[in-house]
């Protein structure tokens, strides 16, 4: 009997995935379980009710929930899944991972990963005094005017921080059919994204978020990241040619920034025609015992409090886990209504044009609605349980 399984391609998605299957294979030798990956980029971008058709097991990003509910092309775990294991995964969520995946009560997956934009540093720099670690929005912009900040300047990574400073600092963010944000809150956004970016080296242009972990890890140009989807891969012995230490992000107007929560979940093809020995698999996958111990051991980051509290786990990673968890459970949830994926596709070139090219701040505003109102009548928005 075998499963065909589709992930994405990096250590955290990958060799994780291949690892605890070959284990599960071990124990149950009638079941081969197989993975093929796709791009970082795809992983956003691809059609998951295309790639539904073609595999059994699949990684998915939970802005896909709202898609899957009203397509029913992933396997409704709520209905296969025991109520006592759906409550553990709920109660040991990290930050809001396992509720991700779950709307209008359709729980198309279960959380096999979490992660969100946290703040990464070189320590080995930070003890010799090469800068100090910043607090405050304002003290980023001070080092980056010292040119040792990156971040990830992509289109929709820079999407991702215009939520992060909007669910911070207004109370305004998508609480309208007819705008993302309200003018003035979203014109000052503008604002400080463009003045962060335009110190920044553009390299931060062409770098997705562990493209960036590569350069904190490999560069002695660059010292801090104020925001970057986190890998943990990169504070352990051996993966990149310096650790990076991971905290907290600062605050923004006196508040923690309210970073975008990103992860990723284990579901299945609502076409899987082993739907019993998939359901074993995946609560495998993402039960307590193995998301702290052999798919972190072997390169996952996993989506199990349990798992993020373990002192080995913080003691091998210089403690990523608990020194990020505040972030974690501050991290803002974005809208999974189905027809916000193509809003989340495009929205971000504009506010990336912005930053490279300059511009009236108004009219990026005004394109972001207008794509965000096409949005709203590409799908009947649905309230997440």
């Amino acid at each position: 009997m075998r499963l065909k399984g589709i992930t994405w391609d990096h250590s955290r998605g990958f060799t994780s995935m291949i690892s605890v299957s070959q284990r599960w294979h071990e124990m149950h030798p009638n079941i081969e379980i197989s993975w093929e990956k796709r791009s970082l980029q795809d992983f956003s971008d691809a059609d998951i009710g295309a790639l539904s058709k073609h595999y059994d097991l699949l990684i998915v990003d939970h802005p896909w929930a709202g898609f899957a509910s009203k397509h029913k092309i992933l396997l409704p775990l709520e209905k296969y899944v025991e109520l006592s294991f759906l409550e553990d995964q709920k109660n040991n969520s990290v930050g809001a991972s396992y509720l991700s995946y779950n709307f209008d009560g359709f729980q198309s997956a279960l959380a096999v990963d979490a992660a969100t934009p946290i703040a990464l540093y070189r320590p080995e720099r930070l003890k010799d005094g090469t800068f100090n670690l910043p607090e405050t929005f304002e003290d980023v912009v001070s080092l980056a005017k010292k040119g040792q900040v990156i971040y990830s300047g992509l289109s929709l990574n820079l999407l991702m921080d215009f939520y992060m400073f909007g669910a911070t600092s207004s109370t305004s963010l998508f609480h309208s059919d007819e705008e993302v944000v309200k003018e003035e809150d979203g014109l000052e956004i503008l604002e400080n994204m463009k003045e962060l970016s335009s110190h920044c080296n553009p390299v931060i242009f062409q770098s997705n978020p562990y493209q960036i972990h590569e350069l904190l890890a490999s560069s002695d140009v660059f010292c801090y990241c104020p925001f970057a989807y986190g890998y943990v891969n990169y504070s352990r012995r051996g993966y990149a040619s310096h650790r990076l230490k991971a905290v907290d992000v600062v605050t923004y107007n006196g508040t923690m920034l309210k970073t975008v929560l990103g992860g990723t979940g284990l579901a299945i093809s609502s076409q899987c025609q082993q739907i019993e020995e998939a359901l074993k698999f995946i609560q495998y996958a993402v039960s307590p015992d193995i998301q702290k111990t052999l798919y972190f051991e072997c390169g996952g980051q996993p989506g199990h409090r349990q798992a993020w509290l373990d002192d080995e786990n913080n003691r091998l990673s210089l403690n990523f886990f608990k020194d990020t968890l505040a972030t974690l459970d501050n991290s803002y949830l974005r809208p999974r209504y189905s027809g916000h994926l193509s809003f989340q596709d495009h929205a971000g070139n504009y506010i990336r044009d912005y930053l490279l090219n300059g511009g009236n701040p108004k009219e990026v505003l005004k394109q972001m609605n207008h794509l965000y109102q096409k949005s709203k009548k590409d799908s009947d928005l649905v309230s997440p349980t």
